[in-house]
């Protein structure tokens, strides 16, 4: 019985990771560079917020803002990070530079556990290196600015999942319920930017532009994080970690196959080679 609804949490997390990998192509291919980054993010939080508003219940107000602050660093600045990454990177190069993930997962992981994580910085310094030699002819200042935003949209995601797992463990409050304020709270980050820094002459004009929202804020952000939240509880912290990166091939390949997107197939491989080697350091320092 373990083990089949083990299959079952594995197989949702892989259901997530598929359609997540769509995602970021119709972000790139309709969105990046046509619609301002701060509407797009804002508008797909309220579009999420407005599923699980009909499960709404009132908590007592440290757990809500604990739950808002989860939301706003899990999925409102993390996207803000995100989307203003595509202004500098490929979607393939995006897609690659979320292997760093797994890693802040550990990290993270870790200092909720009170265990401080020994030879750290040795696999952080070979990922970077494996950065390095995707592009290493044409390194440029907007290549390292994209792969920044990316970095810091790693860690907030990391630390928005790590914070879950760990809150969930102390609280019998449905998911449904939990999200109503999960979203609220990214969405006051995202409105507050968008209000501040939105370039108001990149609205989502078309129908195209707002169907693709449409999608990414009720089925990609609502149901997608609904579901990956639900199974991150379920499963082992490694487990966990190694999903996180599942997103990087199905998300290239999507990107490749179905939009037609470049890729520099042996560079890419030498890059993800040494990303690899840079995770499996980091698993091996923490089981020594």
């Amino acid at each position: 019985m373990a083990l089949r609804l083990g299959a079952r949490l594995m197989g949702l997390l892989w259901l997530i990771t598929v359609l997540w990998a769509f995602s970021f192509s119709l972000i790139g291919v309709y969105l990046a560079g046509q619609v301002d980054a701060y509407i797009a993010v804002a508008s797909r939080m309220a579009l999420a917020l407005l599923i699980f508003l009909p499960f709404w219940r009132p908590l007592p107000w440290r757990q809500a803002l604990t739950l808002m602050a989860t939301g706003a660093v899990e999925i409102g600045i993390m996207y803000l990070f995100l989307y203003k990454s595509y202004q500098y990177l490929s979607v393939a190069e995006l897609l690659l530079f979320t292997i760093f993930t797994p890693l802040y997962v550990s990290l993270f992981a870790d200092l909720f556990a009170r265990r401080w994580p020994r030879q750290f910085w040795a696999p952080a310094l070979l990922a970077v290196a494996g950065a390095a030699v995707i592009r290493w002819t044409d390194l440029s200042e907007q290549y390292w600015h994209g792969f920044a935003l990316i970095q810091a949209a790693n860690a907030c995601f990391a630390f928005g999942q790590v914070w879950y797992r760990h809150q969930s463990q102390r609280s019998a409050l449905t998911h449904r319920a939990r999200f109503a304020w999960f979203f609220l709270g990214a969405l006051v980050v995202t409105l507050a930017a968008m209000l501040a820094l939105a370039d108001w002459q990149k609205w989502p004009a078309t129908h195209l532009q707002q169907g693709v929202l449409l999608w990414l804020g009720v089925v990609a952000s609502g149901l997608g994080y609904l579901g990956w939240s639900y199974g991150s509880t379920r499963v082992s912290a490694q487990q966990l970690a190694v999903m996180n990166n599942m997103l990087i091939p199905a998300g290239i390949l999507v990107n490749v196959f179905i939009w037609n997107g470049q890729a520099d197939w042996p560079r890419l491989a030498l890059g993800s080679a040494c990303m690899v080697a840079a995770l499996w350091l980091c698993r091996r320092s923490q089981s020594s």
